[in-house]
């Protein structure tokens, strides 16, 4: 696990820019908001996910993310055809901000350039702690 400040980053997964997760699982990937991206936004009230048989791009808008201070676009991390979306979120958005690694993911992607697109995500410790850091900074400054 890599700890920055509060924030926590599952090591074996991939990380974008824009606070989403990538967990590869054998020919598909499940996708998520990272922990860093749940707290900044706050409890989540409202999520927009994407529809089975979806394509996306990776670095595209698949969605919507509400909190009560904050509505922002989810953007896909990957891209390819959605398989499946998490159904559990249209009840409770909270599900990200309570377990953004496990029952908060948000979809499963059948990748279509997987091994092409990891390349333009974080994944090492220092990779990530980095980024984090700059997110930090960044947000301090709001």
């Amino acid at each position: 696990m890599v700890k920055v400040d509060e924030y926590e980053f599952p090591e074996e997964l991939y990380y974008h820019k824009d606070h989403c997760w990538v967990k590869v699982e054998g020919d598909k990937v499940r996708i998520g908001y990272n922990d860093f991206g749940a707290k900044a936004a706050g409890n989540l009230v409202y999520i927009d996910t994407p529809f089975e048989g979806d394509e996306v791009e990776q670095g595209q808008p698949i969605g919507t993310v509400e909190s009560g201070k904050w509505v922002g676009k989810l953007i896909s991390p990957i891209s390819g055809t959605v398989v499946e979306s998490n159904e559990a979120l249209e009840d409770d958005p909270t599900l990200i901000n309570k377990d953004p690694y496990g029952e908060g993911w948000i979809a499963v992607i059948k990748p279509s350039k997987l091994e092409e697109e990891l390349k333009n995500l974080y994944h090492s410790p220092d990779e990530i702690t980095q980024w984090i850091k700059r997110e930090i900074t960044e947000k301090l400054k709001k």
